[in-house]
């Protein structure tokens, strides 16, 4: 068995550890789907994980949010373990994440607005008491280009508007953390190209650290400060993409192969 590959040495000392996963496994049945993950995100990062559909990439975000049970192993999120939180510190701890899911996720029954201030209810005790949202939705849509769309159903704008718009209902809690499920799936080239410069003004603005879920590798060139290859349920090969694109390993080559 092949052992896992370090190609850009990290001086781990140096960075803050905002989320730390160790040893995680996760099987379904007889599908052993994570087999030992580890990863490490770093405050102010931009970490892309790449690995084929089923490698488990998505099973790795929902351990890591407390949506699926491990098998085993630990996971930390902003210095907290997440197995020993209860509901409430687990719901607490999410109002510092933000999500933008692949299919955008938005109600089809709310407005633009309706949509965006849906999290603040739900996070109330964040925003103490604030009768009027205006200024925080404002401020949430002018970051992504769609002030104007305030008051538009889902179902009125285009996918990568409702892609953008899903990731201004993300940035309205303020997150710490931003998680990111193939941001750029079933989206145009240009389109991508505008999601993938709009979450690099993110992070230069917000100051956000960054896990990114993806199999485009354009994508991963241009967001990524490090990469992980997801293989056989572990973290088969971790550097910068330019890096990565210079192995020889078949496993890796694979993924950058046009």
């Amino acid at each position: 068995m092949l052992d896992r590959k370090y190609i850009s040495k990290q001086v781990k000392d140096k960075k803050e550890v905002i989320i730390e996963i160790k040893d995680l496994y996760k099987s379904f049945g007889d599908n052993k789907v994570l087999d030992g993950f580890n990863m490490e995100l770093y405050k102010g990062e931009n970490l892309v994980v790449m690995g084929k559909s089923g490698s488990g990439k998505s099973v790795m975000i929902k351990c890591l949010v407390g949506l699926v049970q491990p098998d085993s192993g630990y996971i930390s999120v902003l210095g907290k373990e997440i197995k020993n939180l209860n509901r409430e510190a687990l719901d607490n701890l999410r109002s510092d994440i933000g999500f933008l899911f692949q299919g955008s996720a938005l109600y089809d029954s709310m407005t633009v607005r309706e949509n965006l201030e849906f999290p603040m209810r739900r996070h109330r005790e964040k925003f103490g008491k604030i009768k009027d949202t205006t200024a925080l939705v404002t401020d949430a849509l002018e970051s992504v280009g769609l002030v104007h769309t305030m008051d538009l159903m889902p179902q009125e704008l285009s996918g990568g508007m409702q892609r953008r718009i899903a990731l201004a209902r993300a940035l309205i809690l303020k997150p710490k953390i931003i998680l990111y499920d193939e941001p750029t799936t079933g989206l145009d080239p240009i389109t991508s190209k505008e999601i993938i410069e709009l979450m690099r003004n993110i992070q230069l603005k917000y100051g956000t650290s960054s896990l990114i879920i993806t199999h485009d590798v354009d994508c991963a060139r241009v967001i990524s400060d490090r990469m992980i290859l997801l293989v056989g349920g572990i973290n088969y090969i971790e550097g910068k993409y330019t890096d990565l694109i210079q192995s020889t390993d078949p496993k890796v080559e694979a993924f950058f192969k046009k």
